[in-house]
């Protein structure tokens, strides 16, 4: 699946849609559907929903621009189109924009959330970090440590990793990086929200594996582990914004691109220090 947004409006009004928790503390719901049909299976996950106003959120479009960003560092993740479409939720259609993503498992693999695997695997006294480097995935949650920092990831929470097992064949390895819907500035839904909002503010976060900091996540990096990434320059504004007029206000993506920007500046300076 590449990612990149479909315009045209689709029926997907077939989809049956189920509540999953929002562990942010916000108003309203995210909705998923899965369509059994396509091979592999295609998940479809809704911006936040409020069941009187509707579509409410735009978690949908930074799935999409976080994905075109860690396409640019190089940094496997999980691959997320935008869709225009027509969908039905409680009997009541909504135009919307959601994302989609492909099942990531490999076949004979099986998905186990990381706190669930932690704690029937742990030594005693182990921290959820300690327990990572301990079976190899230092490198893996170095980087996603990065990426929170630089789209302000909120809701990190142990489910939001996962462990993908083979007990055939004794394997075991790290889900892509996915789900990053609770970033950058999910929670502005008016241009005065956006344009007063500081980019650069340590807000609190949800990390299993780390602190409630983002920014302080990032000194739990040895100094010789910091992640080679790619580099973003600013001529891949272009390339995050591309073919979202329309669907998500010019101000905010303006202001998403300002985050990323700075705070890329910020984690370059921090390498170079260390």
């Amino acid at each position: 699946m590449n990612t990149e947004i479909i315009h045209e409006k689709q029926d997907l009004t077939y989809l049956s849609w189920s509540l999953i928790r929002s562990s942010s503390g916000t108003a309203g719901s995210f909705l998923k559907a899965t369509d059994d049909l396509q091979q592999p299976k295609i998940y479809y996950k809704l911006s936040n929903y409020d069941g009187i106003n509707g579509i409410i959120g735009h978690e949908c479009v930074n799935e999409l621009i976080i994905d075109r960003l860690l396409n640019i560092l190089g940094i496997e993740h999980l691959h997320y189109n935008l869709i225009h479409a027509e969908i039905d939720v409680d009997g009541k259609k909504i135009e919307t924009y959601l994302c989609a993503s492909q099942d990531f498992k490999a076949r004979g693999e099986h998905k186990v959330a990381l706190d669930a695997y932690y704690q029937t695997e742990k030594l005693e006294g182990e921290t959820p970090l300690q327990f990572c480097v301990r079976n190899g995935w230092s490198d893996f949650v170095y980087k996603m440590l990065v990426v929170d920092f630089l789209v302000l990831n909120r809701d990190r929470h142990g489910a939001n990793i996962e462990v993908l097992r083979n007990s055939q064949k004794r394997t075991i390895r790290m889900a892509p990086i996915f789900d990053h819907g609770l970033s950058l500035l999910f929670n502005c839904h008016t241009e005065d929200e956006i344009n007063r909002f500081d980019v650069m503010q340590d807000r609190m976060v949800q990390c299993f594996v780390g602190s409630r900091s983002a920014q302080q996540n990032l000194e739990l990096i040895p100094k010789d582990e910091m992640p080679k990434l790619n580099p973003l320059k600013e001529a891949h504004k272009a390339e995050l914004q591309e073919g979202l007029d329309g669907i998500i206000p010019l101000c905010l993506q303006e202001q998403i691109w300002n985050m990323i920007w700075q705070r890329w500046q910020y984690y370059e300076n921090l390498c170079n220090q260390r």
